[in-house]
């Protein structure tokens, strides 16, 4: 088998350079030394164990992506750019006919697939690219479907806390609001309490001080009305290492589409998963 050539998007950013040094290291890719980067970005480099990663700013990608093409024929792409671009860049990758993984959360989601089921190409995208923790969404998906109403009368409390980088609300704890409402609980996506400060992540939170720049730590707590009865369910993640694996699995996954001739269609990592 002949390596995937990967175009990774949002270097220097610290996910998209986690999952572009994995790529690099992995024999069934290939790096391409490309990245369409942020307007805040004044490098025109980012260096990446002994290669050199050219960054490419949004007024250049017209005449690159072409000259991307001739020199790399068809290849993939991955997005862990920024909340804001995620509909100009999907946008973009549908009009260049390139196949994407999109890890990047916010955005509108439903312009988002609307974008990629209109389009000729496939992307998997998900706002959560661990595969543990995606499963563990499925587990309480099931319930949801299963037991609606379960938790009928109970307190629920969302905490999540992440890099000081990070921009908007976990994705991940977004959709834990929608499977805990189907269970009988009235919450909305405003109450969840998201810490971005690293002084009290590491003093109230306990969370290491190496990992203040890298981490996603989340917590659901369910009480009785009365009181008696508490529930707690809490996955806690250091560094990037799980997002990077997951991303290379959604690569996979994404080839074989492409090597099928699948056109017009969005996967989640439950597709991945399922799939693997």
């Amino acid at each position: 088998m002949q390596p995937i050539p990967v175009m990774v998007n949002g270097i220097p950013g610290n996910v998209a350079c986690t999952v572009a040094r994995h790529v690099q290291g992995d024999r069934r890719f290939r790096l391409i030394p490309c990245s369409f980067t942020g307007p805040e970005i004044q490098e025109h480099e980012h260096p990446m164990e002994g290669t050199a990663i050219r960054l490419i700013r949004p007024e250049a990608r017209e005449a690159a992506v072409r000259e991307l093409q001739g020199a790399h024929g068809d290849f993939l792409s991955v997005d862990y750019t920024h909340p804001s671009a995620v509909n100009a860049n999907a946008e973009f990758y549908c009009r260049h006919g390139l196949p994407f993984v999109m890890g990047t959360t916010g955005g509108d989601r439903s312009q988002l697939e609307d974008t990629v089921r209109s389009s000729g190409i496939v992307a998997v995208i998900a706002p959560n690219m661990a595969k543990q923790i995606v499963g563990f969404q499925a587990m309480m998906e099931y319930a949801a479907q299963t037991f609606p109403g379960l938790f009928k009368g109970y307190r629920l409390a969302i905490r999540e806390s992440h890099q000081k980088g990070k921009a908007d609300t976990s994705g991940t704890a977004r959709a834990m609001v929608r499977y805990f409402n189907r269970l009988g609980i009235p919450f909305t996506e405003d109450q969840i309490a998201m810490e971005r400060d690293p002084q009290a992540q590491e003093t109230r939170w306990g969370i290491p001080g190496r990992h203040l720049a890298g981490h996603g730590w989340h917590t659901y707590s369910l009480v009785s009305a009365d009181g008696t009865v508490r529930f707690e369910f809490t996955h806690n993640v250091n560094g990037r290492e799980i997002y990077a694996l997951g991303t290379l699995d959604a690569l996979l996954y994404l080839n074989e589409r492409v090597a099928a001739g699948e056109r017009g269609r969005m996967f989640t990592m439950i597709d991945v998963l399922k799939g693997s």
